[in-house]
């Protein structure tokens, strides 16, 4: 009877101890980056190129570039479930952010091809707008959220 009470009270212990240590390996998971950040990294550099191509006027640099702004990659599956689940109710805002900003660096590839500088600036401007409105609503409440206070 003893030994059951101490094999029982062990047993108790570990899933105790394993039990509390959930919400630390949760919140270590979630402190590791995600695609996400670098998805977004690689976007930052490729904004940073089409201004350095529009203050140069290489518009066949800036054509090159605003397709990989517009057809940017996504996050892996599971990734991608876990943000649309944080996003939730606030699908349509992101998905119109989202879309805004595709649709303009689509403008800006064509804007570019034609050589119109005037129509590349506006095109980059809604680009920028379109980052720019989604930031605002999502980036802190998203790093909060995936990174806790940083």
């Amino acid at each position: 009877m003893k030994r059951c009470l101490t094999t029982t009270f062990s047993l108790s212990l570990g899933l105790t101890l394993l039990t509390a240590g959930a919400p630390a390996l949760a919140a270590a998971e979630s402190a590791q980056p995600l695609a996400m950040r670098g998805i977004m990294q690689d976007l930052g550099r490729h904004m940073q190129t089409v201004t350095l191509a529009i203050a140069r006027e290489d518009w066949a640099l800036v054509e090159k570039t605003a397709p990989l702004i517009a057809q940017h990659p996504q996050p892996p599956l599971m990734e991608k479930t876990r943000i649309l689940r944080f996003v939730g109710t606030n699908m349509g805002k992101y998905k119109s952010h989202d879309h805004k900003t595709h649709e303009a660096a689509h403008e800006l590839a064509q804007a570019a091809k034609n050589k119109d500088g005037m129509a590349v600036i506006a095109a980059f401007q809604s680009v920028q707008t379109g980052c720019y409105g989604c930031h605002q609503e999502f980036r802190k409440p998203f790093v909060e959220h995936f990174y806790g206070a940083r």
